[in-house]
């Protein structure tokens, strides 16, 4: 029987392909708009349509998962993900393009669901949240190694070679995942399809509470990756290097707090974590406001705190969800990622709005009030699950 840790790696590996591919094209977009010759409009939209169609599709794909079994999902997802990723390598137009992009997008949108109901499936307790660290950790990943890699990959070949390289990955770990995934969903005759359930879940103080928190959380995150160059070039003369540099303490610390979460478990409830973390985020988003333009120690410590909170509520919140939601468990995963990429979705439009309307005062005024705001409700909502 195949290692319950090896099939956790190899699930999140597929869930990891969603953000890297999100981001991975990013160093090359001023020369995929000139040689597509289009506008920054179009091709900045490459981008936003791939994260609005994952949102979307988690509606669709939790209770197909719940309906049809993991792996059925699951592997069909990623060969879809793999011809699209082909696609877009032969793509000679921003049309072609932001059609094939789409199709990456509802193939491996698959990952992110299945990922987190497999881990949910084959772990219990203090397993189950050390599993939950682990799909965080990768997932918290891609979006940082996804630039990185892609500029490596453009600066020496071609920016097409990008959108090869990709569905080359996506057949290793679809075949990884077709050797090691065995079906975990329970024993029992396939459920219909209930997209009805989806409302019985928001209707769940819980499962509405662990959604706005995933939303909120990736609305204000995402904030602070477009925003942060903006604050380094107003109070700062900083190289490009340098700029780029000073995200690493926000991504480093994402990825450790993902590794500590389960520790931290050990000693605290999953419940009071979240408040914590939630409240602690609301104070330290003040204090980045207030210090942020006049110290660069204070801009990296404050970024770096809030990356290690964000870290330390991710695997909680899956690890909770999960046990809340054993009978739907897929559909429950499903609404709560489509809130946690519309946040990612949201953050960039809402905040351009806030800081048009009141620069970064107002911008992190209302993501440290926001973060208040569902500490409070988690504090009133999260009490010791009920199963459903």
């Amino acid at each position: 029987m195949v290692h319950k840790k090896a099939i956790a790696y190899s699930v999140s590996f597929a869930a990891f392909l969603g953000p890297f591919t999100q981001t991975v094209y990013v160093p090359i977009l001023p020369e995929l708009q000139d040689t597509l010759a289009t506008s920054q409009l179009l091709i900045n939209a490459s981008i936003s349509v791939f994260t609005f169609i994952i949102a979307f599709m988690q509606i669709l794909y939790g209770p197909l998962t719940d309906s049809l079994g993991r792996k059925k999902v699951l592997l069909p997802g990623i060969a879809l993900y793999v011809a699209a990723s082909i696609g877009c390598f032969y793509a000679d137009h921003i049309t072609s393009l932001l059609f094939f992009r789409v199709f990456q997008a509802v193939g491996i949108a698959t990952g992110s669901v299945v990922a987190v109901t497999v881990i949910g499936d084959l772990f219990q307790g203090e397993e189950r949240l050390k599993a939950m660290g682990t799909f965080q950790m990768m997932v918290a990943l891609g979006p940082v190694i996804g630039p990185v890699a892609g500029g490596f990959i453009a600066g020496r070949l071609d920016y097409h070679f990008v959108f090869l390289a990709l569905a080359i990955a996506g057949a290793l770990i679809g075949i990884i995942n077709w050797a090691l995934l065995r079906e975990t969903k329970p024993a029992g005759p396939a459920r219909k399809i209930d997209m009805a359930e989806y409302a019985r879940i928001a209707r769940d103080r819980q499962g509405l509470t662990l959604g706005i928190l995933g939303f909120v959380q990736f609305y204000i995150y995402y904030n602070f990756l477009v925003y942060l160059p903006v604050i380094l070039d107003r109070g700062y003369t900083l190289t490009v290097a340098q700029k780029g540099l000073m995200f690493l303490p926000l991504s480093v610390a994402l990825v450790l707090g993902s590794f500590l979460s389960s520790r931290v478990q050990k000693r605290l409830s999953t419940e009071s974590l979240l408040v914590a973390t939630t409240l602690l985020g609301a104070i330290d988003v003040v204090v980045f406001l207030v210090t942020t333009m006049h110290s660069l120690a204070m801009l990296i410590t404050t970024t770096f705190i809030f990356g290690l909170l964000l870290g330390l509520s991710l695997p909680a919140q899956t690890a909770l969800l999960t046990r809340v939601f054993v009978t739907h468990r897929a559909t429950a995963v499903g609404l709560y990622n489509f809130f946690r990429f519309m946040g990612m979705a949201s953050g960039p439009f809402l905040g351009a709005l806030l800081f048009s309307l009141g620069d970064l005062t107002l911008l992190f005024s209302i993501a440290a009030l926001l973060l208040l705001l569902i500490a409070l409700l988690a504090r009133h909502n999260l009490t010791p699950a009920r199963h459903t």
